[in-house]
């Protein structure tokens, strides 16, 4: 059934809007799974705007056909215009009878993406990691009360990044040959696009002003850090018996005091960090070689061109449960590693020029050979 309804959904490429009126969204999700992908977790549901860059997020507990249903209700009622149409992936949380209807039956357009050709949906995708990964981070969110925390957090993030945060809109882009020239519109909040926009009404324009008025920057950005420690203390945790805390009371002029010098130490969000784990340091394996280290060395020295299977057959003598002959590999890697020890204390030590044509092993005594040779010491 899904294969059928994703024929019945046309294509549209980044390249097909050709500057559409503001109300056409790309919808997408954001996993909070953490470093595992199984189980049940926490997922965003992202909603931009392809004119003016409105993004709204809207958290759901699991990847369901009704929740999405649901998040776009909700989106079409904090979006500052009424939505026109909706550019899904080829999600099966997307792609069903149930969402295509719906939407359908709500006057929205419906389209969707090439599969795996996320420049498709090149808006919603960079505000993926813009707003929801930079917010949020990449760790592990479980259970209603993570996705009350995450819809408190996208609550107060959509007023400051909507109204206050100015991004980048992409005007024109020219290839010539291999290169490509890209060319951009002054940086903008969303909530500047929608005002200055002649596709948007005057009623939306007027309520939009009355929310900018109403809205304050510093007491929304202190509000996104309230409630990134909240999310902080559930990061990669199932949270099912933690109980919910108060909210710390932030005195909002030492925040905003603290903000002129936050910037030259960096800040490390909550929502990025990690429970503290205790690893018990292991004890080091002993080598098998240990007990004949000196014996091993001592060969060596008095022979330095014997092949490493020349050593394991006297350690195969000495040690037969110990030594095989599968062992040969691991007896050339020690005999490389001494040869290498002793070539780097005889540079050192200054003696590696009378040493070097005595050298008996072939390679080795190239190389340093090669080096001796008048004209070739460095002074």
């Amino acid at each position: 059934m899904s294969s059928a309804v994703r024929r019945s959904v046309p294509v549209r490429t980044f390249g097909d809007w050709d500057d559409p009126v503001p109300g056409y969204i790309e919808v997408d999700f954001v996993a909070h799974s953490g470093t595992s992908s199984s189980g049940s977790f926490v997922q965003t549901i992202v909603l931009t705007d392809i004119a003016t860059g409105w993004t709204k997020c809207v958290p759901v507990r699991t990847r369901d056909s009704g929740l999405v249903i649901a998040a776009i209700q909700q989106a079409r009622s904090l979006f500052p215009f009424p939505l026109l149409g909706v550019d899904f992936d080829n999600d099966s949380a997307f792609m069903n009878e149930l969402v295509v209807c719906w939407c359908r039956g709500q006057g929205l357009e419906v389209t969707r993406s090439h599969a795996y050709r996320k420049n498709d949906q090149a808006w919603v995708e960079q505000k993926n990691g813009a707003i929801v990964r930079r917010l949020v981070g990449y760790g592990r969110f479980v259970g209603s009360e993570a996705t009350a925390s995450l819809a408190r957090l996208y609550a107060v993030a959509r007023l400051h990044g909507n109204l206050f945060q100015p991004s980048f809109k992409l005007r024109e882009k020219t290839r010539i040959g291999a290169r490509v020239i890209k060319r951009y519109h002054a940086p903008v909040p969303p909530a500047a696009r929608v005002l200055a926009h002649p596709g948007v009404s005057e009623a939306d324009k007027e309520r939009l002003r009355d929310l900018l008025e109403a809205s304050d920057p510093v007491t929304l950005f202190t509000g996104i850090r309230v409630a990134q420690e909240e999310l902080g203390k559930r990061v990669d945790r199932r949270g099912l018996n933690s109980k919910p805390e108060e909210p710390v009371a932030i005195d909002l002029q030492r925040f905003a005091a603290g903000l002129k010098t936050a910037w030259q130490a960096g800040e490390t969000r909550p929502t990025h960090r990690r429970p503290y784990r205790r690893v018990k340091p292991y004890p080091k394996r002993p080598s098998m070689f240990e007990p004949y280290e000196a014996q091993i060395k001592a060969w060596l020295e008095a022979e330095p061109a014997i092949p490493a299977a020349t050593v394991l057959q006297r350690l195969m003598g000495a040690d037969p449960s110990r030594f095989r002959t599968r062992s040969l590999r691991m007896v050339q890697r020690v005999v490389k590693a001494w040869r290498a020890d002793v070539m780097g204390r005889i540079i050192l030590d200054g003696d590696w020029i009378k040493r070097a044509h005595a050298y008996p092993s072939a390679a080795e005594g190239e190389i340093v050979r090669s080096i001796t040779t008048p004209g070739n010491i460095l002074r």
